[in-house]
């Protein structure tokens, strides 16, 4: 307040400070960002068909690969307990950003995602890496591409599919068709309401993300019948979505279900399933 008094003259030295010292904390700014944006912690993988894929390694032991869900990124992972209790274990940690997501290339190109594109894009990461053997995580869509890797490549040999009931093995299952068609703009498919409303309020690239969804592969009963590699089934007690996790353990010779507390959005993070993807491949 000034009580009415007008207001004094103006000490045009002060404001020519003023401006000096916001000059300089603006270089300062961009220099800092600049260094901060040199710093990236990942790389760059160039996949088969020229795509860039963004990965990042962390430690040195034998090499596990966590791989995200629908929407998602590797960076993901870091808020989940079972990515810090891999890295204190000893364990190599290998995230990566699925084509279409994150900081890798999104091709609007839709046969770019077809033909298990994200599968190779796994597969061509570790060769590049010179990885002879590994284990690997997924969770929710990520482990539909895991189930691609237990069929493509020999390498895997062990398997945690996360999220995942026995769904996807439909290749016109409704969820994944209705997806598609929402994230293409038709509005009459109520049951994917939550997920088209989740997608429109972030900053997703769409048109990536609908094929996808478009081409998200199946894995047919026949080809789960032939996988041999232990697999680890983890399922949340409150999740109820993507099927049955009883009918997709009975569709896997050679593997194993457990439970753990959560839904489909909190199970991920909770240290007993963190736990439980230690104890299987420390086994």
């Amino acid at each position: 307040m000034n009580n009415g008094k007008r207001p004094g003259r103006v000490d045009l030295n002060v404001i020519y400070s003023m401006k000096k010292s916001l000059t300089v904390i603006g270089i300062l700014l961009m220099i800092t960002t600049h260094l901060f944006a040199q710093k990236a912690e990942g790389n760059y993988f160039t996949s088969f068909d020229s795509t860039k894929i963004y990965y990042e390694v962390k430690g040195d032991g034998y090499p596990v690969i966590l791989i995200h869900g629908f929407s998602g990124t590797g960076q993901g992972w870091k808020s989940c307990a079972v990515y810090g209790d891999l890295l204190k274990a000893g364990y190599k940690v290998i995230l990566i950003d699925q084509r279409g997501n994150g900081n890798s290339d999104k091709p609007h190109n839709e046969l770019a995602y077809a033909n298990d594109a994200e599968a190779k894009d796994i597969m061509g990461l570790m060769s590049s890496l010179n990885i002879k053997h590994y284990d690997a995580l997924g969770y929710s869509r990520g482990s539909i591409i895991l189930s691609r890797l237990l069929v493509l490549d020999k390498r895997i040999h062990k398997a945690i599919m996360g999220g995942m009931g026995d769904a996807y093995t439909n290749p016109d299952w409704p969820r994944r068709v209705h997806a598609y068609k929402a994230l293409m703009g038709d509005t009459t498919l109520h049951d994917v309401d939550g997920m088209v409303k989740y997608i429109h309020s972030q900053h997703f690239d769409e048109l990536s993300l609908a094929y996808q969804q478009k081409y998200q592969p199946s894995t047919s009963i026949k080809e789960l019948a032939a996988v041999k590699k232990p697999v680890l089934i983890i399922r949340g007690t409150e999740d109820k979505e993507n099927g049955s996790e009883i009918g997709l353990n009975k569709l896997i010779l050679h593997s194993e279900l457990t439970y753990v507390p959560g839904n489909h959005n909190t199970a991920i993070r909770t240290s007993e399933f963190s736990a439980a993807v230690l104890k299987f491949i420390g086994d």
